[in-house]
């Protein structure tokens, strides 16, 4: 049986921008897209720290070390610049499976700057 799991997440994130004029998507820097094992175009869950919203939309590249992360589109009506944000991936994986499993867990500063474990 196939179970869906989280594969890795971006904690605790700062809203750089929120564009409503954009065709949707959540834009992450390249860098911690990298980092937390997503694609561009993977759908994610975002949740919202400030105001509790939950969203799911699809990751847009942005330039390495830009440190953005921004909502677009639908999305920025959920968010705020300055919203602290979890970016959650998701994979699905053979039930038998999920004991060997671990995250990739990417803690950010805020300026969107991994924090080394």
């Amino acid at each position: 049986m196939l179970i869906t799991v989280c594969k890795s997440k971006i904690h605790r994130a700062t809203v750089t921008d929120c564009n409503l004029d954009y065709e949707g998507s959540i834009s992450i820097d390249a860098d911690l897209i990298r980092l937390a094992d997503l694609v561009p175009y993977e759908k994610v869950q975002v949740l919202n720290l400030n105001n509790g919203e939950r969203l799911e939309t699809y990751v847009i590249e942005e330039e390495a070390g830009s440190g953005i992360v921004a909502l677009n589109g639908a999305a920025a009506r959920k968010g705020e610049k300055g919203d602290l944000v979890i970016i959650i991936g998701y994979g699905q994986i053979d039930k038998s499976e999920a004991e060997w499993l671990k995250p990739v867990v990417i803690r950010v500063d805020g300026n969107n700057k991994p924090i080394k474990p």
